[in-house]
């Protein structure tokens, strides 16, 4: 019991600033030790571990910037690389209309000459053809072009079809 009344008169605040003073003490001891040694020209162990700390800091930061650098340059590359591609397949896809039309010019001027010519066709053909001709409307109209080459022909095909319909096809 003897212990515990002695521990209870203890002073702790003069244990706890006694505490602190000595903790200070070994902070000014190991600063001086710390000045010491710099001056000196000295590296201990932990100054060369945070000099080492300190470089790869300084490296990761420059490795991230020259990341960032060619991130930059790439993107640009990358946007140069799509305008082109997005030309490209503008020309493309200009160059399959052109196409197109021009098929389905040729097919119904094709069978227009051959109905002028009093060749025979079936109704099929003046279906398939009329067809062709509705595809080829519908495809100026997406594209706003305007059709003025085979009005003509149509009306050939057209009156010829309406003719053999009424004598009976």
């Amino acid at each position: 019991m003897e212990p515990i009344i002695e521990l209870t008169k203890t002073d702790f605040l003069s244990v706890f600033l006694s505490v602190i003073s000595i903790l200070i003490g070994i902070k000014s001891i190991s600063s001086i030790f710390e000045w010491t040694v710099e001056k000196l020209g000295l590296e201990t162990k932990w100054m060369r571990k945070r000099r080492e700390e300190h470089e790869l800091l300084v490296k990761t930061s420059q490795n991230l910037s020259d990341l960032q650098e060619r991130h930059k340059k790439d993107m640009k590359r990358s946007d140069q690389y799509d305008a082109w591609m997005r030309s490209d397949i503008k020309k493309l896809t200009k160059m399959f209309i052109d196409k197109e039309i021009d098929d389905m010019r040729w097919e119904i001027n094709n069978f227009a000459t051959r109905v002028s010519e009093g060749r025979p066709c079936n109704k099929d053909s003046y279906k398939h053809c009329i067809h062709i001709y509705e595809k080829y409307e519908k495809l100026l109209e997406e594209n706003n072009l305007e059709n003025g080459e085979i009005e003509v022909s149509m009306q050939i095909i057209y009156d010829d079809y309406k003719r053999k319909l009424r004598e009976g096809f």
